[in-house]
Formats: C-alpha cells, sequence, structure tokens
C-alpha cells in the first residue's frame, strides 16, 4: 500500500507507524498510583499511529520485532532477538511520536491518527502482538500513564513500520 503523508517544504514525504523500541532490565506503567503492567528483561515498545496506518501492517512489524537482534549473547552485545532470550514486552500507545515542533514552541500532532481510530487499531495491535507472543503486556490507551524502566546498555531503536 503507498501512503503520502503531507506536504512538507515543497515535497511529499512519506508517514508511517512510529515505534521507539528501548532493551529494558525491567519497566512497568502505573496508572491512578497503580501498577497495571510490567516487564522483566525484554522490551519497552513506545507505539504511535499516523492517519494511513492500518492492521496489514501490523503482522510484518509484529514479525520485525521478534526476529530484531538487539540482546547480548557471548558474542556481541548485539546478536539476538527477544524470543531467543525468552524476554516479555511491554506495549505502550503515545501519540506523542508524531510531535512536530517546526513551526513554534508548542508541538503539532497534526500526523498522529485521531484518538477514535487510533484506540480500536492500538488495541488490535496489542491482540495480534499477544498471539504471537504471549509475554506481551500493554498500558492503558488515552490514559494518564507514569512509564518506569531501567534502560538495558542503553539500546534505543527507533523503527517505522
Amino acid at each position: 500500500m503507498h501512503r503520502v503523508g503531507a506536504p512538507h517544504r515543497g515535497a511529499l514525504t512519506l508517514v508511517f507507524m512510529k515505534l521507539v523500541i528501548q532493551r529494558v532490565a525491567l519497566a512497568s506503567v502505573t496508572v491512578d498510583g497503580k501498577t497495571i503492567a510490567s516487564v522483566g528483561q525484554g522490551l519497552l515498545i513506545l507505539v504511535g499511529f499516523t492517519h494511513s496506518d492500518t492492521l496489514e501492517e501490523i503482522f510484518p512489524t509484529i514479525e520485525k520485532i521478534l526476529k530484531l537482534r538487539i540482546f547480548a549473547d557471548q558474542a556481541k552485545p548485539i546478536n539476538i532477538s527477544i524470543q531467543d532470550i525468552q524476554g516479555e514486552i511491554l506495549l505502550v500507545p503515545q501519540f506523542t511520536l508524531y510531535a512536530d515542533c517546526k513551526g513554534g514552541n508548542r508541538p503539532s500532532f497534526i500526523d498522529a491518527m485521531k484518538p477514535e481510530p487510533a484506540k480500536i487499531l492500538y488495541e488490535q495491535f496489542v491482540k495480534e502482538f499477544q498471539k504471537k507472543w504471549p509475554k506481551t503486556s500493554s498500558g492503558i490507551f488515552g490514559a494518564d500513564m507514569k512509564v518506569s524502566l531501567v534502560n538495558d546498555g542503553p539500546v534505543t531503536i527507533v523503527l517505522p513500520s
């Protein structure tokens, strides 16, 4: 599927789902003072959707994440996948990944998907991730979440779908 985003400085730019993947020793999400999700060694993934994202893009994205070789073994510091270490995954919805600060000091979120369709797509993303990797938990879409993590490495990867 070919998608074209909003014009940018006279040119057309492609806009895709955004993911920030952090290798963690542990991570958790708290809402209203209660921990709603936590993981040990694994990945914390911040997830943002744009207007043109579709369910079909979720499947290859999940496969890509599960195969990313960003964990250490005896040979190299970045050599094996989440599957190899049997790690856990924490997904956190974050529309602010689409912040655009080019026009001033207050970010614009014009490229972020509207809340209702984004919630539906995020919940489907979580369901499909849990089917492929049962050690997956999630934050709550639209909630005021407090996210804590101990970054391992640190290793942080920004992944368009």
